[in-house]
């Protein structure tokens, strides 16, 4: 066979594995308004830098009639390009091919891309869509599964990894989207879950579609598993792409600097009107976070999951920031089960890849009630802390207005380590609400009073400015100073240069125990 043969036969192998499952499964992709495996990378990475790897691999089962059945590509598309501009590595399955279902070889594809993007210290994509193990290879199947969930350990915290759910993932494959750092679902064509609706009805008895089961919004607002769900894949992956740029490539590197076009300086008259008069009366804390960051770009994480509290990136001065922030409008901005781990996750994310937290406090407590202290409030509030505690990147606090109690503490306060903590004239902090602490300590005067009403108000009022004043922390030196509302953006950005040589470590040891 002479050299032109030779290309003749590599170009219609490479054809051949390109067509992965044929036109027919094509189609069949298209026509349930989901694109290939290939179309998606190539959507993904900037135009013709995307290099494949182990396009040849080939599985080596022969059980079930395996023998005879031909996987182009093994089911998976395997390779590295560019984001932007910078590397990344990604692998995505395709349905076209046995139903992207998971074997030794597929997993041998998958694991190999990940060690590369490991040494190269690059972010991994992982698109999934899958049928899930291929049952025909047994255990072999089983294996891959593991080798995959144990690089996603050993790879947390040293580079970024990303999970988008283009389609079914299912029992153990769900395992390996849990562990990596993001993960993005399409609404109505991409579901997640442990056992399906024919398992859950034949067990339990109940009836539930696959969408309603673990859909993107389920999963996007009720479970927390999913923190971006989009309407489309086109979509799906311009959210990728802007993540991408908010994150360093690896755990020792600086964020990526973009060169700002809004004044450092700029002040905003908005926020010095922005918190009512009235304690009670709620604002949106998203609209003080686009008065502070660069042009107002903030992209939003767990948008719709545990709204009580806002967690997402902008950039200040043209670095990331990771933003935490109570939400006043929803459930008066309290802390519970939901939001504590959804804050708890981000921060520990953010510490791991160096990226600055600033912190907007609004918090009246821990959220009240028996489903909450017996679903384990305690427990789960108290990884808060533990992220806060743990954390060595730059810390600033901003206190708005409410810091009540324990939440105070919580929320990235001066006694767990923040480096920087500021408040508005507005702040009110102190163990709890005046107007509890006001029936505890003047419990008899307002008792005894010809007038309970207008005492009790009285003696509330006594309290909020002899206690809970911002003034009474200053003067402990546990917040740092009292600004002017209109001059966050500027003073936010004056610490996060200041601190930006910062060096703290923590005492050596294996790891933490953290309360999950």
């Amino acid at each position: 066979m002479g050299t032109v043969d030779k290309l003749t036969e590599l170009q219609y192998r490479r054809q051949t594995i390109e067509n992965g499952g044929g036109e027919a499964k094509i189609k069949k992709q298209h026509d349930s308004g989901k694109m290939t495996a290939r179309e998606r990378i190539k959507m993904l990475m900037d135009e013709g830098s995307f290099v494949e790897i182990d396009a040849f691999v080939t599985h080596r089962c022969s059980d079930f009639g395996m023998d005879c059945v031909e996987a182009p590509g093994e089911g998976v598309v395997t390779g590295y390009g560019t984001v932007d501009g910078r590397l990344v590595y990604a692998y995505a399955q395709d349905f076209t091919v046995i139903g992207g279902s998971l074997g030794e070889m597929h997993a041998k594809k998958i694991c190999k891309v990940m060690d590369m993007a490991a040494k190269m210290g690059a972010p991994i994509i992982g698109l999934n869509d899958s049928g899930g193990a291929r049952i025909q290879e047994g255990i072999d199947a089983l294996s891959g599964f593991g080798e995959i969930f144990f690089r996603n350990t050993c790879n947390s915290g040293v580079i970024p990894q990303i999970s988008v759910i283009m389609g079914p993932c299912a029992g153990g494959a769900v395992y390996s989207p849990a562990i990596t750092d993001f993960i993005f679902m399409v609404d109505k064509t991409s579901q997640m879950f442990i056992t399906g609706p024919q398992v859950i009805k034949s067990v339990t008895g109940e009836d539930v579609t696959s969408n309603d089961l673990g859909g993107a919004q389920v999963h996007a607002s009720k479970s927390g598993v999913a923190h971006f769900a989009a309407k489309t894949e086109e979509e799906c992956i311009a959210q990728i792409r802007r993540l991408l740029s908010f994150l360093p490539s690896n755990n020792l590197e600086e964020t990526p600097y973009v060169a700002p076009s809004d004044e450092i300086n700029r002040l905003s008259e908005k926020l010095t009107t922005i918190v009512p008069d009235e304690a009670n009366k709620a604002y949106d804390i998203k609209d003080v976070i686009a008065e502070i960051v660069d042009n107002g770009d903030f992209m939003e994480v767990h948008a719709d999951f545990a709204q009580n509290i806002v967690v997402g990136f902008a950039r200040m001065n043209g670095g990331t920031v990771g933003i935490v922030a109570n939400q006043p409008k929803v459930m008066a901005g309290s802390l519970d089960i939901d939001s504590s781990d959804k804050a708890a996750r981000f921060v520990r994310f953010c510490d791991s890849f160096n990226i600055p937290l600033v912190t907007l406090t609004d918090v009246p407590g821990y959220f009240p009630g028996v489903e909450q202290e017996q679903g384990g409030i305690i427990r789960h509030g108290a990884k808060l802390l533990y992220a806060y505690c743990e954390a060595t990147v730059p810390k600033i606090n901003v206190i708005i207005r409410k810091a009540y109690g324990g939440a105070y503490i919580a929320m990235s306060s001066k006694h767990v380590g923040a480096d920087i903590v500021m408040a508005w004239p507005t702040a009110e902090i102190a163990v709890m609400g005046p107007d509890g602490a006001a029936n505890i300590i003047f419990k008899d005067d307002i008792k005894n009073s010809n007038d309970p009403i207008r005492t009790r108000a009285e003696k509330i009022n006594e309290y909020r400015n002899r206690f809970a004043s911002p003034y009474v922390a200053a003067a402990r030196g546990y917040v740092d100073d009292v600004i002017e509302p209109d001059s966050t953006r500027p003073r936010i950005i004056a610490a996060l240069e200041m601190l930006a040589s910062k060096r703290e470590s923590r005492p050596a040891k294996k790891h933490g125990n953290l309360p999950v």
